[in-house]
């Protein structure tokens, strides 16, 4: 090693050869407990509250977040029948439901869940993605809106601030899709959601589906791309797929739509 290489070096290595013969500061234990609590009290201020939720009729999912702060809270994908249950738990949460929304809004139980849904403001249940991101604190800090068009015209994403979660209703199901074949509904338009949309958050990113029929209840961005059986082919493929599911129409068109 140089002289001069060494000169330059001094000033760091007597920085640490002094760090180095510090004795750690003793901390009671009170004072230790007190740091803990203080250190999770902030990393709970910080997280939002999350819950999956599970309607077995129609393998609906809903979820619910909450900032930690204000305990104002959004209900994705309600569904009537377990409505009742959701509001439960929003009470026993201390929570103010401010905005229930959907991925798509085909659904005709709109209305009932308007008038089950009493706390939610004037002037509608369901709110536009552009309204439900400007006006509610909860989803302002916790969510972003992403439209994918595809399984039908409506589709959209709901993604985390952070990116680490991402609530794809019917457009990307886990090892699925959405059907293409009603409501407008595309394979062009769905391959090209999932593909600009979805895949391009990063790959630890945790996919929430809006259904499952199989048990599953969560995959990842890279789970996906890797191994979903019809998005992971070229376009002319998937079309060709979607094209020739030949799936019957959904028994309860609408309040759900099937896998």
């Amino acid at each position: 090693m140089s002289a001069a290489l060494l000169h330059r070096l001094k000033p760091a290595v007597s920085v640490a050869s002094r760090l180095w013969s510090c004795k750690p500061p003793r901390i009671e234990p009170s004072s230790a407990a007190a740091s803990v609590r203080l250190y999770s009290g902030l990393m709970e201020s910080r997280a939002p509250l999350f819950r999956q939720l599970f309607e077995s009729e129609s393998s609906t999912y809903t979820y619910l977040l909450a900032d930690a702060d204000s305990r104002e809270a959004v209900l994705i994908d309600p569904v009537l029948e377990t409505v009742d249950r959701d509001l439960q738990l929003i009470s026993e949460l201390g929570l103010t439901l401010k905005v229930a929304c959907k991925h798509l809004f085909y659904y005709s139980y709109t209305g009932l869940l308007k008038m089950q849904i009493h706390s939610l403001p004037a002037g509608g249940a369901f709110l536009a993605a552009e309204t439900v991101v400007s006006s509610v604190t909860a989803v302002n800090k916790c969510l972003t809106v992403r439209e994918t068009p595809g399984h039908t015209d409506g589709c959209v994403t709901y993604v985390s601030e952070d990116e680490r979660m991402a609530f794809t209703g019917d457009a990307l199901l886990i090892r699925g899709c959405g059907r293409t074949d009603f409501q407008q509904g595309s394979p062009h338009r769905l391959y090209e959601s999932v593909h600009k949309k979805i895949f391009t958050l990063p790959g630890h990113c945790f996919v929430y589906p809006a259904h499952d029929y199989k048990g599953q209840t969560v995959s990842t961005v890279d789970e996906e791309k890797k191994f979903n059986p019809r998005l992971t082919k070229t376009l002319p493929e998937f079309v060709n797929i979607m094209n020739n599911l030949n799936l019957p129409k959904p028994k309860k068109i609408g309040t759900v739509c099937v896998y």
